[in-house]
């Protein structure tokens, strides 16, 4: 993980944790795999701010790429792994595991 992250999420079993996180404007935040099968980090497209640039593990355009990729065996978080975004939009941004949505693995990113 790299030096320079400001917050760390926990990807465990079925849940982020923490599931809500608040952050300053400019802050990194990492998404750790801490436990279970591979997770995924997928920003909802319609619950970010509108000016923010579109995040998701694996550098996907959209959600619905990233939906297919993950399919795909891409954007995938195995263990050992962290996917790192840095926020610069403020508003709440509100992401996804897609393998545990059912699961209700759902987490909120908000930048202050």
């Amino acid at each position: 993980m790299p030096d320079d992250v400001d917050h760390v999420v926990d990807m465990e079993a079925v849940a982020y944790a923490p599931a809500e996180l608040t952050v300053s404007q400019g802050d990194t935040v990492a998404w750790r795999h801490a436990a279970g099968e591979p997770h995924s980090v997928t920003a909802y497209q319609d619950s970010i701010p509108a000016e923010a640039s579109y995040w998701v593990s694996g550098g996907f355009g959209s959600e619905e790429e990233a939906r297919t990729g993950w399919e795909n065996g891409e954007g995938v978080v195995q263990s050992g792994q962290s996917y790192v975004h840095t926020f610069e939009t403020t508003g709440t941004h509100e992401h996804v595991c897609i393998p545990h949505e059912a699961a209700g693995m759902v987490g909120k990113v908000v930048v202050e």
